[in-house]
């Protein structure tokens, strides 16, 4: 089968963990924000691991079809 869920899994993944970064980094300094989450600023946290997730997908995702290429 030709189909490789990796790719469009990793690009959302990455994608949306750009935006919660880029938010996170915007409102860093906001503490009433991040009051619920103990002042844990959680959209950082989350896109950081989102972005990183999705680099692993993409590169899982090119790895495989440079192997399939001969």
């Amino acid at each position: 089968m030709g189909i490789d869920i990796k790719f469009p899994i990793g690009l959302m993944f990455f994608i949306l963990g750009l935006f919660l970064t880029f938010f996170g980094l915007i409102t860093n300094g906001d503490t009433a924000l991040y009051s619920r989450s103990l002042g844990i600023n959680i959209n950082l946290w989350s896109g950081g691991g989102m972005l990183v997730f999705g680099l692993i997908m993409l590169f899982l995702s090119w790895r495989s079809k440079k192997a399939k290429t001969p």
